[in-house]
């Protein structure tokens, strides 16, 4: 029965140069066993040099793996290419435990990287490979779990990949690749859509986005790609209102203004960039049910400025606002937060790397080599811009100038930000819970440890020395304190609770995004494993800003998870709920999703009621962003109201 409700949508084909790598041998502490047979391609090759000595004989092959061939492999695992697809559910095996009655039916989607290797010698950054997304239906009446995976078809996947054959040739360099057995000098393929950064249902559809384009629909029922939703683009909605800078800086403004001009056919037109650049994060005013979404110029990525365009739509896509704001300032932005009249960025500053520039032009280094870090000030700036000018509060406040807070710090992922009016003198005070690492830690280039000039994945890059663990990803706490006129009184950034382990994905419970809250929940690392201490992560943060208390709860060896995400019951109890988490078992090449009783977590007994076993077959590389759809949408909560297809002009622009 599970071998007909499965099959491949396209046959696999191994890469005919490409054979799967050799593993350590039996005297090593790595089993074998587990992986002489893999159906797929693997991405990143063995280290070439010989492999280092382990540091301990374990005869107990259940035990921790500590040397350093066992981590490396481990790490390598977790981004294995996986080429079959299923249209069709299938029902996943109950291992452990079993699903509470109270547990709200609905469906958990999460994206990311499918593949990162073609047939013809090429290996992508993990950030660069095709959005491959996968769905847990979870029906709570019956207990039972149902799965579908496939691969979102955007023009480049569509390009790529041969539909009769199912071989894949990547013709695409991506922002963060080089192509080995592709077109490197004068390949203006850089613009990569492949859809796997986060997934969002809204309006009763769904959509699969990416940081730099247009989302793509998706249909709920069979995960087949709709078409590319131009959001911003082509519909008929009126232009952003540019909110009132106060002029200045004539000159300067006149130069960027010509430069824009002379880059904006060259980016548009030659590297296919859309004039505005979506981000992948969105957000979602609950108590107004509003669809928040942000956008960049394409053009401000080479210019010392920064132009960002904010989005409100209503449950059946009618904008209700837009405003774009000019900074003075070059700025990345990967994710941001609101309040009830604040939208809030964090200044990562960047600069223009002139020889990077020419290197990644000529198709030598990836694109994204044309930037660099800019850590010419030892502070943050953040950004608070007016959702509402005419009725904002602190009116008077220049927005161009930013809060510097007194700590560099790169922002990762926001959690949420809210704040409070201090009713006797009319202070505002804003908190915002975030992840930041060091400056000095991250790099373009390598994130997740990748070289491209190799295409491997090193381990190190993720998991520093002791001492240096400060510089990676943690969580952090940030408090503003405005004055009646908007004058900054107090700006503080403190680890959030004292917690100081490396970490990131912070969730809260969604009811609560844009308003006060007291749970937090992260992935972080329990740092059981000398050789991998800090990442993958392997364990679950539960964070309580009231009482500054933490737990934890641990997968078990060899297992890896990512971004947890939270599901509410619908009581008044803000963490009356469960989360749910995709546990990667590495050594055994086998995912499970985990159910967990958010109150349960750090007591004694077994915080796990759950655990789900999708088929090996079906194994799937790390995932980036989920996104929790319930079948019924609680009284206390309007995520994702079902309403009728919006009118034809907010219609999509089909993709083929």
């Amino acid at each position: 029965m599970l071998a007909k409700a499965c099959h491949h949508l396209l046959p696999i084909k191994l890469p005919a140069a490409t054979s799967p790598p050799k593993l350590p041998p039996p005297t090593t502490t790595y089993n074998p066993s587990h992986h002489t047979t893999i159906s797929r391609a693997i991405s990143i090759t063995a280290p070439t040099a010989p492999a280092p000595a382990p540091r301990k004989t374990v005869q107990d092959t259940n035990a921790p793996q500590d040397d350093a061939v066992t981590a490396f492999w481990d790490y390598q695992f977790l981004f294995v290419s996986q080429r079959a697809e299923t249209a069709e559910p299938i029902p996943l095996r109950l291992v452990d435990g079993a699903l509470p009655s109270d547990f709200p039916s609905g469906t958990y989607y999460l994206t990311g990287p499918g593949l990162f290797s073609d047939d013809h010698g090429s290996t992508v950054h993990p950030l660069d490979g095709h959005g491959y997304l996968r769905s847990f239906k979870i029906d709570g009446s019956s207990g039972k779990v149902e799965f579908m995976a496939r691969y979102i078809e955007t023009e480049a996947q569509a390009e790529e990949r041969d539909p009769a054959t199912g071989e894949w040739r990547f013709t695409h360099r991506g922002p963060f690749s080089v192509l080995k057995g592709g077109k490197m000098v004068g390949n203006t393929k850089v613009m990569k859509n492949v859809a796997n950064t986060s997934v969002l249902q809204w309006g009763g559809r769904l959509f699969c986005l990416w940081e730099g384009g247009d989302p793509y629909e998706i249909d709920a029922r069979t995960l087949g790609t709709v078409g590319k939703f131009n959001l911003v683009g082509d519909r008929n909605i009126p232009p952003p209102a540019k909110v009132d800078d106060g002029g200045g800086r004539v000159f300067h403004a006149d130069f960027l203004k010509v430069a824009a001009n002379i880059l904006k056919p060259i980016l548009y037109g030659v590297f296919k960039m859309s004039p505005k650049r979506l981000l992948s994060h969105y957000k979602i005013d609950v108590k107004r049910n509003r669809l928040l979404i942000m956008s960049c110029n394409a053009e401000d990525m080479l210019l010392p400025r920064s132009n960002f365009t904010f989005y409100e739509f209503d449950s059946n896509f009618k904008l209700l606002q837009s405003q774009e704001f000019s900074i003075p300032d070059h700025l990345m932005i990967h994710d941001w937060a609101f309040t009830d009249s604040q939208y809030i960025l964090f200044g990562n500053r960047i600069k223009l790397d002139v020889a990077g520039s020419m290197a990644a032009v000529c198709g030598l280094s990836p694109m994204i080599s044309a930037l660099s870090l800019n850590p010419n000030k030892p502070t943050s700036p953040i950004y608070l811009l007016p959702r509402f000018p005419n009725a904002q509060p602190n009116r008077f406040r220049d927005w161009r100038i930013p809060i510097e807070a007194p700590s560099q710090m790169w922002v990762l992922h926001v959690g949420n930000a809210f704040e409070e009016r201090e009713d006797d003198n009319g202070n505002l005070n804003i908190q915002i819970q975030a992840s930041g690492c060091s400056y000095h830690w991250f790099n373009f280039q390598k994130m997740f440890g990748y070289d491209w000039q190799t295409g491997k994945l090193d381990p190190s890059m993720m998991n520093l020395e002791q001492g240096q663990e400060n510089m990676l990803p943690h969580l952090v706490q940030v408090n503003i304190s405005l004055d009646s006129n908007g004058n900054c009184q107090k700006c503080g950034v403190k680890d959030l609770n004292q917690w100081n382990k490396p970490s990131d994905f912070p969730v809260i419970n969604q009811e609560y995004s844009g308003t006060e809250n007291t749970y937090i929940y992260a992935a972080t690392s329990s740092g059981s494993r000398r050789a991998l201490p800090h990442f993958p992560f392997d364990t679950v943060v539960k964070l309580n800003t009231a009482d500054k208390s933490t737990q934890t709860w641990s997968t078990g060896k060899r297992r890896f998870i990512g971004e947890p995400i939270f599901i509410s019951k619908g009581t008044k109890a803000e963490d009356d709920g469960y989360l749910l988490v995709v546990e990667y078992a590495v050594s055994t090449q086998r995912c499970y999703l985990v159910v967990l009783d958010s109150k349960s977590i750090g007591k004694k007994n077994n915080s796990v009621v759950a655990r789900f076993e999708v088929p090996r077959h079906l194994n799937f590389p790390l995932g980036f962003h989920g996104f929790w759809a319930p079948d019924k949408v609680c009284a206390s909560s309007v995520i994702t109201r079902q309403v009728s297809r919006p009118n034809h002009e907010f219609a999509f622009s089909s993709a083929k």
